[in-house]
């Protein structure tokens, strides 16, 4: 059985494309195709399960096009609308590190080279030009911290832990008086 722990979301199918079971596949993370994996996993009814890939072609940057073995028709496709795609962890810690996509680290833990523990990457937020991790802090709130190499002192893909060296005053943002 495949647990959520041991994948990572990286897109959606989104509708079938044609009449010979191909799917369009909107993905955040190329990693796919950048390491030796035969298959994809799909959440479908509530159920983490495996496809293997026959063949894929990209359209754009984030997006291309999926041919999953036994899918050989636009109706066996249709089942495969808007269903969320993961990726085994396993397979991606074969890649390497710098090629990882932010993404790859949700479920990792953070801890800070001078304070330790800080929480637990949530999301990864891409909509402004500096990537963030949200993290769950130990008290249950959101933090916003940069995505960013230059703070990331380790990152070790076997206990998913992030070791990052945080600018002074980062984690007590929140402590901060603004007047207006």
């Amino acid at each position: 059985m495949i647990r959520k722990e041991d994948v990572y979301r990286i897109g959606t199918f989104n509708k079938p494309h044609g009449v010979h079971g191909e799917l369009q596949f909107t993905f955040t993370d190329d990693i796919f195709d950048r390491v030796e994996a035969d298959y994809i996993i799909c959440l479908m009814d509530g159920i983490l399960v495996p496809f293997f890939i026959e063949e894929y072609r990209f359209r754009s940057d984030n997006a291309a096009l999926m041919k999953l073995e036994e899918v050989d028709t636009a109706e066996q496709a249709r089942r495969f609308t808007n269903v969320e795609v993961y990726f085994p962890i396993s397979h991606a810690e074969e890649a390497e590190p710098e090629s990882l996509s932010w993404s790859f680290f949700v479920g990792f833990r953070v801890e800070e080279i001078h304070h330790g523990y800080v929480g637990e990457v949530t999301d990864v937020d891409t909509s402004t030009v500096n990537t963030l991790f949200v993290v769950e802090d130990i008290r249950g709130e959101e933090l916003l911290i940069p995505a960013c190499e230059e703070l990331i002192t380790d990152v070790d893909t076997i206990h998913r832990v992030i070791t990052m060296s945080l600018p002074e005053g980062l984690l007590n943002l929140d402590e901060i008086d603004v007047a207006d």
